[in-house]
């Protein structure tokens, strides 16, 4: 007896002694280990097996746990082409590579060039479509071809009715446009058989097909051509060189506005000489006057009439002013096929990704809730990257979205910063509610539909927050405090100017909410620690992109835009890189990519990081060739514009 208590004295001594001292007493570390089964492990996520809360990532790819949660990874049309192709039997991976470069070349070639030529109503533009279906009809020959050789090794897949579905959207478009071409042909006959204009192949050539604005009869075409267009083109712009003008810039900007002339004579021969002096009366206007033949240009001889650019919102005259209801009606298709046209490239990008799913057997039975999640959130972060980057190089500058003044209707279009907030919006309403799917009906909400659900409802209303800060309504609002408290009698226009900064759009909540997104899936708990740091690698990029954007705010904050040429902040392009790659190894994460790296050896983090660079790199060259194809397409007919310096 006493020797069996010296025995247990001993150990206990040994035990304590190797024991770590408590730091914290009252923390869960200091529990002794017959309370551990107490702990409730980690839920929401089932590839952390049984690991509790004190958990860490693991190093070495544990396939027993995979199975458990997964099945077996089945053959795909990669495998069986590529990595292990049978030798008794034939495969055909060159059907395959010709049906992704036809399609590669329809929709990111053929494409965005027709794009391109229609904004300026290019002849060319009818050979561009024309290459877009025979590059289609290659494609879809290939992979029939292809798929009738290859045994079906992903069943019930959706790429090729999901690819079928844009391209029946594609032949509505140009169904569309058909049925306009016929309807300026019908148009044109009708005028010629009422006497009101003489056939010629220059019109029914520019009218009716190439759709530009050649007037068939009425007085308007009486006015036409008398201003030349360069003229016109230069007026538009505002660009002039000054050494040629000996009035200094403050001179000039202090001139009057001059009325508009409004009781013309159309067939008097001053008009003919008015016309041509276009020039010169937009050379003595004010720097922010729009001329009269440069306001007819723009809205028509019967729009409204206003001799200054203010920025205050009763002065503002919209584009669609001045148009009768079938006026209005051509507006609105005219934006709206516009924006379904381009919404074509990004349906590529769509097939681009779920080709390459089916292609190597990926997000099959378990895995696909992740896998969907991961891909069409990251497909917006890549395609709102390049997007940005697109607004760098200067595209939507006529909306005044490339950080710059608009050189039409300044302050009338939504602010990029509006749109923004608008997709924030709409993207944290809906997938508040999809975070619950696969989740059976009573089922408890768990830490992982938590999280994202939490990160759902920032969006939802960190987006509500930019677009009432973007309201030029709600801003008026926000400002009655200070204009309110004015006597009656010094309310004048000096006394409530505008500050500089209101000619820009500064709302960060964009990129708060993007930023504490990545920030967040960068601590987020991951089984496997190349899991934790790919997580992490992407989280790090969103975040750069929010400080890039906080600085392009920071320095247009100190000198807002005001001319009309893309500013180019060098902030915005290190942005927009940031959040395409971003969105790249946001794709690289999903559990099953990662899992299939860890199986090949290939888990390393600089790689993945290099491929995601090399892409975004790859991507932004195509933006800089389309944007800068579209940019020369637009200055062919346009005379030399001079810029002067303003620094």
């Amino acid at each position: 007896m006493r020797v069996h208590s010296v025995a247990f004295l001993i150990s206990a001594a040994l035990s304590t002694a190797s024991t770590v001292p408590c730091a914290q007493p009252g923390s869960l570390d200091c529990l002794p280990a017959h309370s551990e089964q107490f702990l409730l492990p980690r839920d929401g996520d089932h590839a952390h097996g049984g690991h509790g809360h004190h958990a860490r990532p693991i190093a070495e790819l544990n396939e027993t746990e995979v199975t458990l949660y997964h099945d077996p990874t089945p053959l795909s049309y990669y495998w069986i082409d590529i990595m292990e192709s049978p030798v008794d039997e034939t495969r055909y991976p060159g059907l395959m590579g010709l049906h992704i470069l036809s399609m590669s070349l329809a929709f990111f070639g053929a494409l965005p060039i027709g794009i391109a030529l229609r904004s300026v109503k290019h002849a060319w533009h009818g050979v561009t479509v024309i290459l877009f279906y025979a590059l289609i009809a290659l494609g879809l020959s290939a992979s029939a071809l292809y798929r009738k050789l290859t045994p079906d090794m992903y069943q019930g897949n959706k790429h090729g009715s999901q690819g079928y579905f844009f391209i029946a959207c594609a032949l509505a478009l140009s169904a569309f446009d058909l049925f306009s071409l016929v309807l300026r042909l019908v148009t044109y006959i009708r005028a010629i058989r009422r006497g009101e204009d003489r056939f010629a192949f220059k019109t029914l050539w520019n009218f009716v097909v190439l759709d530009r604005d050649e007037p068939v009869s009425g007085a308007s075409a009486e006015y036409t051509h008398l201003s030349e267009p360069d003229d016109l083109e230069e007026a538009e712009l505002k660009a002039r060189d000054l050494d040629d003008d000996p009035e200094p810039l403050h001179v000039r900007r202090a001139h009057a506005a001059e009325p508009i002339q409004t009781d013309i004579d159309l067939h008097d021969d001053d008009t003919v000489q008015w016309a041509h002096g276009v020039r010169h009366h937009a050379r003595h206007q004010s720097a922010y006057t729009q001329s009269a033949a440069s306001e007819r240009t723009l809205f028509g001889p019967h729009s409204p009439r206003r001799s200054d650019d203010s920025l205050h919102e009763s002065a503002h005259v919209y584009p669609w002013h001045g148009k009768d209801k079938r006026g209005l009606l051509r507006f609105v298709g005219r934006a709206a096929f516009a924006t379904a046209e381009r919404s074509l490239v990004f349906a590529g990008l769509i097939q681009v990704i779920s080709g390459i799913v089916v292609y190597t057997g990926g997000c099959r039975g378990n895995y696909i809730n992740g896998c969907l999640a991961h891909l069409i959130k990251a497909g917006i972060f890549w395609c709102y990257g390049l997007v940005t980057f697109a607004r760098f190089l200067g595209s939507f500058s006529e909306l005044g979205w490339a950080w710059n003044r608009a050189p039409r209707h300044h302050g009338v279009y939504p602010t990029a910063e509006f749109v923004e907030s608008l997709v924030i919006f709409l993207y944290g309403a809906s997938n508040t509610w999809m975070e619950r799917f696969g989740a059976h009906p009573g089922d408890p909400y768990t830490t992982k539909q938590v999280q994202h659900i939490s990160i759902a409802v920032m969006f939802w209303f960190a987006g509500l927050l930019g677009m009432g800060i973007e309201s030029k309504r709600v801003r008026r609002w926000l400002a009655a405090g200070s204009t309110a408290a004015l006597p009656a009698g010094h309310r004048s226009q000096e006394a409530v100017a505008e500050p500089p900064s209101y000619v820009a759009s500064f709302n960060p909540f964009p990129a708060l909410c993007i930023g504490i997104t990545g920030a967040a899936m960068s601590a987020h708990f991951q089984t496997y620690v190349f899991q934790v740091e790919i997580h992490a690698l992407w989280g790090y990029l969103l975040c750069g992109f929010a400080a890039m954007r906080c600085l392009t705010y920071f320095f247009l904050w100190l000198a807002p835009p005001r001319s009309i040429l893309p500013a180019r902040p060098p902030t915005e392009a290190l942005a927009a890189f940031l959040l395409a790659c971003g969105g790249l190894e946001f794709m690289f994460s999903t559990e099953e990519l990662t899992i299939a790296a860890m199986r090949q050896g290939r888990d390393d983090v600089m790689m993945f990081l290099n491929v995601g660079v090399a892409l975004t790199c790859l991507a932004f060259c195509w933006t800089l060739g389309v944007v800068g194809f579209k940019g020369w397409l637009k200055s062919r007919p346009l005379r030399a514009v001079k810029f002067h310096s303003s620094a």
